[in-house]
């Protein structure tokens, strides 16, 4: 997507140890008209697969996948990272590896709101090692979901965590994949 591209030449800041920093616009100040149009563009590229639930994990993916989620008219669902006192009863749970926090963590998922009946995409703003889209995969699989594939933002295909999923059958589509990020340059594939 040429506007994502644009918008990550122009305010991405990329940091030692292959981070991204597009705060600015996607992840902790949001820009909702680009929400809209990547949204748009989501729908364009999965509208055929009768998605009925678009899931994704807290924080940074809930902003993009509300749009999603209006866009295919569906409820939009996140995995959280920690368990908390609302949320009684039977979960789905994976273990996930946060790159950019350098932890691992537990996501759950309430059983009442993902059901065998579901297909569901997931939405997440970027994709680097696979763990959290990985996560995802299994939770929608404990619950007996069809997974329609993965809508992601911003891919670091160097990194080859993409590759891996889609070799084990999982469809990707990414707005932006970057292909390398040297001497404070982004480069495209």
């Amino acid at each position: 997507m040429q506007l994502l591209e644009e918008r990550i030449r122009r305010d991405g800041k990329v940091r030692d140890g292959n981070i991204l920093k597009v705060d600015s616009f996607l992840n902790h100040q949001m820009d909702v008209k680009l929400f809209g149009q990547m949204a748009q563009e989501f729908y364009r590229l999965f509208h055929d697969e009768s998605v009925s639930k678009v899931l994704t994990i807290e924080a940074s993916g809930i902003g993009m996948a509300c749009f999603v989620g209006q866009a295919f008219d569906c409820p939009v669902i996140f995995a959280k990272k920690t368990k908390t006192k609302n949320i009684a009863g039977d979960v789905y749970t994976a273990m996930v590896e946060s790159f950019t926090h350098g932890g691992t963590y537990d996501i759950i998922v309430a059983k009442e709101f993902l059901n065998s009946s579901d297909r569901v995409l997931i939405i997440d703003d970027f994709l680097a090692n696979g763990s959290a889209l990985s996560g995802l995969s299994t939770i929608i699989k404990e619950a007996g979901a069809t997974s329609v594939g993965a809508g992601i933002a911003i891919e670091k295909a160097f990194q080859h965590g993409g590759d891996t999923l889609r070799a084990q059958g999982l469809r990707i589509e990414s707005l932006a994949k970057i292909a390398s990020m040297e001497n404070g340059k982004i480069n495209f594939c």
